[in-house]
């Protein structure tokens, strides 16, 4: 039978057992002898409406063995399409939507869902279209597969924190945007034995890792404007820890920084400015990266002639700054961000520049591998770690330094 007979108890007994069905559905020999009427169906459907309604109610005021009910609701059996209909007519009448999701998932050993956790607070991780075009890679994959999505927002360092990881039904866990702050969540899974799958993460023991050539594709970036002949670029990062400090990156701060996304797109750039300064935000936002930019192109200060810029959305507000100190972009101030979003910013569009040139990372493809993996696991399966390139896409924030 299928597993969608929930709120029953062993179908072969009780005073339905003798009602064997025969194979397409119709009722069998116990049945055969006496079909109820239409007052009794009315009479019992009025009896079974006065308590919360169940699938083994629909079977008796259906005159149809708890089985055959069930299988009328589950769609995979051999059920003549007069009686599932019959069936269903009674179950709208009675008021019962359904097998309970909740037995099913106890004799499953399964919830039935996928959480997915991220380091912001929810209305802030949907601020961001890197979060929102990744779930859309999960949701696809598992909602073909039949699988819910929970969203969790990574624990704080207390208790209350820590309570959706620790009460959550979930089947596997994906890391999605953990920046920092994941040790706490990795934990709590761990000791709940929970498979987790992990993006853009440092490696995690037991987690299949979801990578992106951050590192990588920041070198290329670099060496696009280093052709072009930039000298003077700065660096403005993502969040370095979960005190997310804005200001310069000395030495240390990028020794202590426990942002695996951040430092490897920051290590990317130096690989070929060993000595570029860096400027930390305090988020991936266009308010952040004016604030940054505000400080590069202050009255008095020298500004670089590049900045790379380690999200889009940072990267237009960067442009932003620049633009409103009066330079010119790219003619004073090269620009370069990572992602490959569409950012609407009015001041931008009220200048030349239509386009970013930026790092476009395949986000959707990148959710579906995690979904997948996420998948295998629960099937008993050891799914490979998966990879993926992001690519140089010149726009009109780049060109060749100021004389």
């Amino acid at each position: 039978m299928d597993d969608t007979a929930s709120d029953l108890g062993a179908s072969g007994s009780g005073p339905d057992a003798d009602r064997a069905d025969g194979p397409d559905g119709t009722p069998g020999a116990a049945d055969a002898r006496r079909r109820p009427d239409a007052a009794e169906v009315s009479r019992a459907s009025r009896s079974a409406r006065a308590a919360r309604p169940t699938l083994a109610a629909v079977a008796r005021a259906a005159g149809v063995a708890p089985s055959t009910a069930s299988l009328a609701f589950s769609g995979s059996g051999p059920v003549s399409e007069d009686t599932r209909q019959r069936i269903l007519a009674v179950a709208a009448d009675l008021g019962y939507d359904g097998p309970d999701p909740r037995a099913r998932s106890l004799r499953r050993g399964r919830s039935g869902v996928i959480g997915v956790v991220l380091d912001d607070r929810l209305s802030d991780a949907f601020r961001d279209p890197v979060n929102v075009l990744t779930l859309d890679g999960i949701a696809e994959v598992a909602g073909a597969a039949g699988v819910s999505l929970l969203l969790v927002r990574s624990p704080l360092d207390d208790e209350r924190g820590m309570a959706p990881l620790v009460d959550a039904p979930m089947d596997a866990v994906i890391l999605i945007g953990c920046n920092v702050r994941i040790d706490p969540a990795v934990a709590v899974l761990r000791r709940r034995s929970i498979p987790v799958v992990a993006i853009e993460a440092d490696t995690i023991e037991g987690a299949v890792p979801v990578h992106l050539d951050n590192r990588d594709a920041s070198a290329r970036a670099a060496v696009y404007l280093h052709d072009l002949g930039h000298r003077q670029v700065t660096v403005v990062t993502l969040p370095l820890d979960s005190a997310r400090e804005r200001g310069p990156v000395d030495a240390e701060r990028a020794r202590a920084s426990s942002a695996f996304t951040t430092t490897e797109r920051l290590r990317g750039v130096r690989d070929v400015y060993p000595d570029a300064p860096a400027v930390a935000s305090a988020g991936s936002s266009v308010e952040e990266g004016r604030i940054a930019g505000a400080t590069l192109f202050a009255p008095g200060a020298e500004p670089p002639t590049a900045v790379v810029a380690q999200s889009d959305l940072l990267a237009v507000g960067v442009v932003s700054a620049a633009l409103e100190a009066g330079l010119r972009v790219p003619e004073d101030v090269s620009v370069v961000g990572f992602d490959g979003i569409h950012v609407d910013d009015s001041l931008l569009y009220r200048s030349p520049i239509r386009q970013l040139t930026t790092l476009v990372q395949p986000f959707v493809p990148k959710g579906e591998a995690a979904a997948r993996a996420a998948l295998a696991m629960l099937d008993g399966e050891s799914p490979e770690p998966a990879s993926f390139r992001s690519e140089l896409r010149i726009g009109d924030t780049t060109g060749p330094p100021r004389t």
